[in-house]
């Protein structure tokens, strides 16, 4: 995502999030989502020890990313001796200039999608089209978002957002379909438009779930079966991921599939798992001739330099930390203008688009600690939601900070207002003036104070400060 569009979206935080709110539709659409999803994953890990399973992926996600540098050189070169061919991208712009590149290296006209959110993060379908490459996501839930015009609203569902009779009509109205409530028939059709795509595609473009530094081996979880299609039947493929992904042993990937399908969906295991180790071999009947690795850094080098910001780099985009938040729930995905939305997206934007373009995201959140519980990999979310509302309002702006924009919401105001406080509390003379000059002119005290009193009364002095009422009980006891 550009800086132009989050500043722009930021602006408009506050009233998308009142417009869902008021909107019946939305509310209903999630909260029935995420009360399914809760109860599909609490199922899932029924008969499994859940604390002990959520420590080992903890501790394969540490593990990797306490030796992140050595592990993707690693991953290179056995990427390479597989006959991938290995690209780095500093920023999500270079990402994109990388994929036209190839694609155009291949006179490449049509590109066919499977679901990456760091494409999205990267806008690398807009960035196509503006070069005259098709881009289109065979994923049906990004295939309907796309027809929209929209963006995910969820990193594993994208159209949750929307009911079987708005998605009927859209594609009634996009593709021809004929409306109906039948879920059986719009998949149907959907698989139907996009079967002769598959074959039309010059180039397979998917994201990564994991990458296996110790085997070269590029792992893609998935349902539908659309990744294996773009990930074989177009003769180049492509395959983007951010440099976090990466995990040390083809071992590690066990237990964090374990975790990711049941987190996400309430699945024991996906429908398909695709292990991606090199092109087609000369005796091999079917597969890409050319497979390429994106390896996009984006900012999360930077996160990686700080040992406490650094567990948001632990997270397997499972989304359960959405499924489970009070706010997310209610406002749903689109409200936070951003590509990662719901908690994990209030811990990760900041760092990706800077504090001065997602002020209000870190405060988006009631803080009551559900993301963390079921994090499955124990990302401390509400901690590091309390560092960045902190690191918003740092008063030291020229602080060395690894968060782009720390201070941004620190005003000249609120400065003045802690350093008043500061020189009345640091003298008992001045502390006892002010409390007595308030219960005097308490009726004063002004009715807006802020976004406090949006939604609340005023809070207004007492009609007498603690020190009065203690001295006249001292009073009474004595007489």
């Amino acid at each position: 995502m550009s800086t132009d569009t989050a500043d722009s979206d930021v602006q408009q935080f506050h009233p998308r999030v009142r417009s869902a709110l008021e909107n019946p539709q939305i509310r209903s659409n999630f909260r029935s989502a995420m009360d399914g999803l809760m109860g599909k994953r609490q199922a899932a890990f029924e008969d499994w020890e859940l604390e002990t399973l959520r420590d080992l992926g903890a501790a394969v996600r540490l593990r990797a990313l306490s030796r992140l540098p050595e592990l993707l050189v690693q991953l290179e070169t056995n990427c390479q001796l597989q006959g991938i061919r290995v690209h780095w991208a500093e920023t999500g712009d270079q990402a994109c200039e990388i994929i036209r590149d190839i694609c155009k290296a291949r006179d490449a006209r049509r590109v066919i999608k499977g679901k990456s959110m760091v494409s999205e993060e990267m806008e690398l379908n807009h960035f196509l089209e503006a070069e005259g490459i098709e881009a289109l996501e065979s994923d049906l839930g990004e295939y309907i978002v796309q027809l929209a015009e929209e963006t995910p609203s969820h990193i594993i569902m994208p159209a949750i957002h929307k009911n079987t009779d708005e998605i009927s009509d859209l594609m009634h109205e996009k593709t021809g379909t004929e409306r109906s409530r039948d879920v059986g028939y719009l998949t149907a059709s959907a698989r139907q438009q996009l079967r002769d795509k598959f074959m039309q595609a010059d180039v397979g473009i998917s994201g990564v779930n994991f990458a296996v530094a110790e085997t070269g081996t590029l792992c893609l979880v998935e349902n539908e079966g659309n990744g294996r299609l773009t990930t074989t039947v177009p003769p180049c493929h492509i395959a983007v991921t951010g440099i976090e992904k990466v995990v040390e042993h083809l071992e590690d990937v066990a237990p964090l599939l374990a975790l990711l399908t049941r987190s996400a969906t309430g699945q024991h295991i996906t429908t398909y798992f695709n292990m991606i180790s090199g092109p087609r071999k000369a005796d091999e009947k079917d597969g890409p001739e050319e497979v390429h690795l994106v390896l996009v850094d984006s900012g999360r080098s930077s996160i990686y330099q700080d040992q406490e910001l650094l567990d948001t780099l632990r997270c397997i985009r499972c989304g359960a930390c959405m499924n489970h938040c009070p706010v997310y729930a209610r406002v749903g995905g689109h409200a936070y203008g951003t590509t990662y939305p719901g908690p994990i997206g209030k811990i990760l934007m900041p760092h990706l688009l800077g504090l001065e373009n997602t002020r209000d995201l870190p405060s988006a959140s009631t803080l009551c600690g559900a993301c963390g519980e079921v994090c499955p990999v124990r990302i401390p979310i509400p901690k590091l939601l309390q560092r960045l509302r902190k690191e918003s309002v740092d008063g030291d702006r020229l602080r060395p900070s690894v968060v782009p924009g720390h201070g941004v919401k620190r005003t000249l105001k609120e400065q003045a207002s802690w350093n008043g406080y500061r020189w009345l509390a640091s003298d008992p003379g001045r502390y006892r003036l002010a409390g007595w000059m308030m219960t005097r002119f308490r009726a004063l005290t002004p009715r807006n104070v802020g976004p406090w009193t949006r939604y609340r009364t005023a809070p207004r002095p007492a009609a007498k400060t603690l020190h009065q009422l203690m001295a006249a009980r001292r009073r009474e006891e004595q007489s």
